[in-house]
């Protein structure tokens, strides 16, 4: 069962609502009530943003170590301008044939391997999660998921069911079991066996329930759960435990995907598996709002025979436009291999310096997706949110903007934009030496 010490995702560095504050945050939460979510405590006014940078209205301009949606860095020039010609040019939905949707969907086919050949757009993470535990039920017959103990997959009705880290007060429901991510913390050395066998017990409880296990919903990289990429292949045989019970495994590559682990361009690559369903959102369209399900035409046979999809504004040309810029500048930059070299670099210094500092109990992570666990300097085991909260505050001192991950909230996530260059990484290092060096 799900720990209730999961701290909501939303909550992790927020603005109290409380706190003193100008007339412009006064006007955001008039706006938007109780579902205003700002970072810090004094929220930043941004007004523009280029590349790794963003610039607040002070004139500040912060890092930003954050923000994985902008994936090849902010304001690209090749995506304003592909959005920009679209716009002026058509913008409508898929009931038309316009070219530039093909092209795009045919360029990014590319990058599957060849059984996942259908593509649904959508236009976000949350909807390509949804339609994807929709295809599993149907195909499936059966309504149980497995997720992770801090897993965030989106925010419909349907989705926020296998979000543990979404809820604040309410408990899974009957059809959702959480198990614990895959940490040497929970599975010792033999992450694999050990992830497997979780696996495989929640379909039993499942089945006690009377209930058949649908799906094995996983992000790839367990981004919420405090980010776990090693070993390569550890998800495998959890895969094959899914599938002998009739299960799919659906890939969740919202936020592992686009090149962003350096080693692969979708998270799953690196376990050596072909999932079932993948579900693609934030970099997509490195800003502009598209996401999507990749999947095996059968499922969606079998689904579109009873109910059918459409979306007006998924799939848009003005979106397909931004999101085959997306995949010719990873290619056209190497922006792969900048991930995997810089990413390298990056996990190296960190590590350095963690093996002198006892606040730091590991640093994981691939390419440009990395995670720090903050500890308390008498044992690596139990996490430090406090410590992680200043540190994260620090960084704002520092002018670099960073995240937090994991049940806890201790565990700061680092996702720079793949434009990330050296003298950049450098200036990350040096603020996380000088931080710890302070605390």
């Amino acid at each position: 069962m799900m720990e209730k010490s999961v701290r909501p995702i939303l909550e992790m560095n927020a603005f109290d609502k409380q706190s003193p504050h100008n007339t412009n945050v006064a006007r955001r939460l008039a706006n938007t009530g109780a579902s205003s979510v700002l970072f810090y405590r004094d929220p930043i006014e941004m007004v523009s943003a280029e590349g790794v940078w963003m610039t607040a209205k002070d004139g500040t301009r912060y890092l930003d170590f954050y923000n994985n949606v902008p994936c090849l860095g902010h304001s690209h020039p090749a995506v304003v301008a592909a959005v920009s010609q679209q716009l002026a040019k058509l913008n409508t939905n898929t009931r038309y044939i316009v070219p530039i949707v093909d092209d795009y969907l045919e360029a990014l086919k590319t990058t599957f391997p060849e059984p996942l050949s259908n593509v649904v757009l959508t236009c976000s993470g949350s909807e390509a999660n949804d339609l994807a535990m929709r295809l599993a039920c149907k195909h499936t017959g059966g309504e149980g998921f497995i997720v992770t103990e801090s897993a965030y997959h989106g925010n419909t009705s349907l989705v926020t069911q296998v979000s543990p880290s979404a809820l604040k007060n309410t408990k899974l429901p009957d059809h959702v079991i959480a198990i614990p991510p895959p940490s040497k913390k929970y599975y010792g050395s033999n992450i694999a066996q050990g992830f497997a066998e979780r696996v495989e017990s929640a379909i039993a409880q499942l089945e006690q329930r009377g209930i058949k296990a649908a799906a094995l919903l996983l992000d790839s990289i367990f981004s919420s759960d405090g980010v776990f990429a090693e070993p390569d292949g550890f998800l495998k045989q959890a895969v094959e435990v899914i599938h002998n019970a009739g299960g799919l495994y659906i890939a969740d590559e919202v936020q592992p995907g686009f090149a962003r682990t350096g080693t692969a361009f979708w998270g799953f690559q690196n376990h050596d598996v072909v999932p079932d369903i993948v579900t693609l959102g934030k970099p997509m369209g490195n800003g502009f709002p598209m996401a999507g399900v990749v999947t095996k035409p059968q499922f969606l046979d079998e689904f579109c025979a009873d109910v059918g999809y459409f979306n007006t504004f998924g799939g848009n040309p003005v979106a397909a436009a931004a999101g085959l810029a997306v995949l010719n500048e990873i290619k056209n930059q190497n922006l792969q291999d900048n991930a995997r070299i810089l990413g390298d670099y990056l996990k190296a210094g960190l590590q350095k310096i963690a093996d002198l500092s006892p606040h730091i109990g590991e640093v994981r992570g691939s390419g440009l997706f990395l995670g720090i666990d903050i500890c308390h300097p008498n044992d690596n085991n139990q996490p430090d949110p406090e410590v992680t909260l200043a540190m994260i505050d620090k960084f704002r001192d520092e002018n670099i903007l960073i995240g937090a991950a994991g049940a806890a909230g201790a565990t700061l996530k680092l996702r720079p934009a793949l434009c990330l260059t050296k003298s950049e990484a450098d200036l990350f290092l040096q603020a996380f030496k000088k931080i710890l060096d302070d605390i």
